[in-house]
């Protein structure tokens, strides 16, 4: 068997057992695809950050041609953050999107009804803590006392959290200052913010532009996965859409894995940021949807009981509640 044929059987298993379960919640007689074209439904919704294969996806224009295949148009939302993305998911102005690590904790505690639908491998050094280039502080230790910015409910949330138990500060011994990258990235070259929690490519902008010196990143401290999320109610309609879109999802991660010059050029067109700013941060992406499997929601469980132990979250919550029930977990893509 050649190298590419078995990348093909690879990613074939890998969506089947993406969408096994899926498969059995379509709707009675016509597909789920046709009832909505009778319907005039014909729309997919996907919120998209300045990050990950969503933003390569919509570049590269090969879903859009994919789904009109099928009768069905795509409209991109850009969101900020993570949070207001899954709010936009929550109140049914999108039908899915991608997110990091706490936002799905976050929004699941808040009642959100949506569904993990998949994620990118473990990618650590996609976020960190910075300090100013002039600054003082040399260690995590350090951050006490200290204003530290950072978006609430966002995948850095987790890794100040990790990075603070690491160095022995609580979190009540530092200040953190709430605030969404644009706002958080001015107050950090003002002065007005001794720390950031960023990820990239903000991460990488501050580095590059700024000369920002990393205190820490996710390395040894989080895993910082890439979630792909979609509303219960859309992917229990939708099973078949929802597979056209991770399939596509896949193939631009085989092709990106293999085309950093060709990432690059697409990303500084789509985010508006240098090149040299988005090669930095795509050096650091893991490619290769997969299944949620038992130990990726495990390390979600950890993160949404740390979240919980501190009262960052109005309620305990049982990440595995936010999948589809008739779904099979998967231990392996193989």
């Amino acid at each position: 068997m050649t190298h590419r044929h078995a990348q093909r059987l690879s990613r074939r298993t890998t969506l089947g057992l993406l969408f096994a379960a899926a498969a059995g919640v379509m709707a009675a007689g016509m597909p789920a695809v046709a009832q909505a074209q009778a319907k005039g439904e014909v729309q997919l919704r996907i919120g998209y950050q300045k990050y990950g294969t969503l933003t390569l996806l919509k570049g590269r224009g090969t879903l859009e041609k994919r789904l009109a295949e099928q009768g069905v148009g795509v409209k991109w939302t850009e969101f900020p953050a993570g949070p207001v993305l899954l709010e936009g998911l929550n109140v049914g102005s999108i039908d899915f999107g991608t997110v990091g690590e706490a936002p799905p904790i976050f929004a699941q505690a808040a009642g959100a009804n949506l569904v993990y639908v998949g994620n990118e491998p473990a990618s650590p050094a996609s976020e960190a803590i910075v300090v100013p280039k002039g600054s003082g502080l040399r260690t995590l230790a350090d951050l006490k006392g200290k204003k530290v910015a950072l978006n609430k409910g966002s995948n850095v949330h987790y890794l100040l959290l990790k990075a603070l138990e690491k160095a022995g500060v609580a979190y009540a011994d530092i200040q953190p200052v709430f605030l969404p990258p644009a706002d958080a990235r001015a107050a950090f070259e003002r002065g007005s913010v001794d720390a950031w929690a960023i990820w990239d490519p903000f991460l990488a902008a501050a580095e590059k532009q700024l000369g920002a010196r990393l205190l820490a990143d996710g390395k040894g401290l989080v895993a910082n996965y890439q979630f792909y999320l979609a509303s219960r109610t859309y992917a229990e309609k939708n099973p078949e859409i929802l597979r056209i879109v991770l399939d596509e999802v896949a193939k631009v991660d085989d092709w990106g894995r293999n085309n950093p010059e060709e990432v690059a050029t697409i990303l500084a067109a789509q985010t508006g940021l240098s090149k040299d700013v988005v090669a930095l941060a795509a050096s650091r992406y893991a490619y290769g949807v997969k299944p949620v499997s038992v130990d990726v929601i495990a390390s979600q469980q950890r993160v949404a009981d740390a979240f919980s132990s501190l009262k960052l979250i109005p309620k305990p919550i049982i990440v595995k509640d936010a999948l589809l029930p008739a779904r099979q977990l998967a231990t392996s893509t193989k």
